[in-house]
């Protein structure tokens, strides 16, 4: 398994004036803060952990295969990083996480038996909902 914090040293920022909140401070400041990870060219992941990163993260991945992620809500640029970092860092750990087998199991007596009554009530409930017959 990887620790995202060993790639920090190969992303990339660029800052943008960004919208939101912050008044006139906005038009003047670039706080948005965008982060961007050249998973291709990386030089610390092996092609292994490449191709796990271009399956499941590869909707997030750009043409070239570069992870592009922003943050822009907060009204200092410090803030916006640390918060793409750490953005950045839990998409990485999520993208490595083993994903655990599901075990199927069957429904318990007590689920068969809510399940049914459930049924019995919706029925009852529609029945009530009918015009009176004429016998």
């Amino acid at each position: 398994m990887i620790v995202p914090e060993t790639l920090h040293s190969e992303l990339v920022f660029q800052t943008a004036r960004s919208g939101g909140s912050g008044g006139q401070n906005v038009n003047k400041v670039e706080t948005k803060v965008e982060l961007r990870f050249d998973v291709e060219n990386s030089q610390l992941l092996t092609s292994e952990q490449k191709d796990i990163i271009y399956q499941k993260l590869g909707n997030q991945l750009t043409k070239e295969r570069v992870l592009v992620l922003y943050h822009q809500t907060e009204r200092s640029q410090l803030a916006n990083k640390e918060k793409v970092i750490r953005k950045f860092d839990v998409l990485i750990a999520n993208a490595f996480k083993p994903v655990i087998k599901r075990k199927p199991t069957k429904p318990t007596f007590a689920s068969k038996i809510e399940r049914l009554q459930s049924k019995q009530r919706n029925a009852m409930t529609k029945s009530l909902r009918r015009k009176p017959s004429h016998d």
